[in-house]
């Protein structure tokens, strides 16, 4: 006899399933079908609360310890990730700030890729270590090695990035956890290029995951949000800590406009992946592009880690390249563009690209020989045509009118 689908157990039911349904529930008040917003920010409390933990989490008390719209959006991407628990921030970079103020303490050290996010470089690179005597170690993270050998007897985690922000590295998080496992240490991964149901990272051993919700998850441009998905015991240190105690907590409002947003996450990621896919193919096809950076590209450097990693589903949606010229023939390029929209972030439905010049920060002394000569152009591929998005690239080289034929840069 066939088990019964159950919209509200994620081990019933397929993910798509589960995007849909996952933390909602029909409101007893009004019947609603949908958990409503609630603005509010206290809930009533019991008869007698004088025995009452004023920080408690396990209940509705007040929303900078947890609100509706909170937990049960919570709800949904823990099981997303395949994690036990997950805490929501008021964006990406709180929860990843959560993360290093939680579960480090000065005197500690961690092990950092050597290519990461700005906000995270300049955390380890300056203010953790200025301000509480935390010390980094950047790390090529694509030589275990050299992971490895970063690790000290006051090492408390090591973080990465799936695909790293902005050179399109990838990280190999299986062969980085056990080294992690084996020296008694925490991975932490940033995940926001690669969302399940992509790629999970918990599955090939990291301790934490961790999102910035503004981007793929809610998927529309319109709502800031982070989170932190793994173990129980982990989860609820840095919730409490972070979001309790500092008070790094999202509105009831994003978190409402992110669950929405995370309902079509497995259908639009299925396009971006795609379309990606042969923008990138047709930019590397194109001699006025002086490089490509796309891990479903052969020539990518972690081309066959990432066919291995990501299990064949894809290679993400983001992708880096420079047109054949200076700084100001790359912003001409970007000027003509008529389709893709120059502004910053990622996984919107609209396609964006941002124009960074070579002496970019963050790091940059890391990046590929190509992002040190050029600059570059990250592109984040959105849900328009892919034929239209192809033609609005074509046409801007046209018009740019780049005559130089690619260098072999990396």
């Amino acid at each position: 006899m066939a088990t019964h689908p159950d919209k509200h157990n994620p081990d019933s039911v397929d993910f798509l399933t589960w995007a849909v349904h996952g933390g909602n529930s029909i409101d007893e008040g009004t019947g609603a079908v949908r958990t409503p917003l609630v603005m509010a920010n206290s809930y009533r409390l019991p008869q007698d609360p004088a025995s009452m933990d004023w920080s408690a989490t396990d209940r509705l008390t007040y929303t900078r310890n947890g609100g509706a719209n909170q937990q049960a959006l919570e709800t949904k991407l823990a099981a997303m990730d395949h994690g036990e628990a997950a805490a929501t921030f008021a964006t990406g970079v709180a929860a990843l700030h959560g993360v290093f103020f939680t579960l480090l303490k000065s005197g500690d050290h961690v092990v950092v890729s050597n290519v990461t996010y700005e906000a995270v470089w300049r955390l380890f690179a300056e203010l953790l270590p200025e301000r509480y005597g935390i010390e980094a170690t950047f790390v090529d993270v694509g030589d275990l090695d050299a992971v490895k050998a970063a690790i000290r007897p006051n090492t408390k985690l090591v973080h990465v990035e799936t695909i790293a922000n902005p050179t399109t590295k990838v990280a190999d998080v299986r062969a980085i956890a056990n080294i992690a496992r084996e020296a008694g240490v925490l991975l932490t991964v940033d995940g926001t290029f690669t969302p399940p149901p992509f790629y999970r990272p918990l599955d090939d051993g990291a301790d934490l995951v961790i999102h910035s919700l503004t981007k793929y998850i809610n998927g529309h441009g319109d709502a800031m949000g982070g989170a932190v998905i793994g173990r129980t015991e982990l989860v609820e240190h840095i919730r409490h800590d972070a979001v309790v105690d500092v008070g790094g907590v999202i509105s009831p409002f994003n978190a409402w406009m992110i669950m929405r947003g995370s309902v079509t996450l497995p259908l639009r990621l299925a396009q971006h992946l795609a379309s990606a896919q042969k923008v990138a193919e047709f930019l590397d096809s194109d001699r006025r592009i002086a490089f490509v950076e796309y891990p479903g590209l052969p020539s990518h450097a972690q081309h066959e880690l990432a066919t291995r990693q990501f299990g064949g589903r894809g290679f993400g949606g983001m992708l880096a390249f420079a047109v054949d010229g200076d700084s100001d023939t790359q912003n001409r390029f970007v000027d003509n563009l008529g389709v893709i929209t120059s502004a910053v972030s990622l996984g919107h439905d609209e396609t964006l690209v941002v124009h960074v010049g070579p002496d970019a920060r963050g790091g940059s002394e890391s990046y590929p020989a190509g992002f040190l000569e050029y600059g570059h152009l990250r592109l984040s591929v959105g849900l328009e045509s892919v034929d239209d998005l192809i033609a609005d690239l074509r046409s801007a080289l046209d018009k740019t009118e780049i005559t130089g034929a690619r260098k072999s840069v990396k």
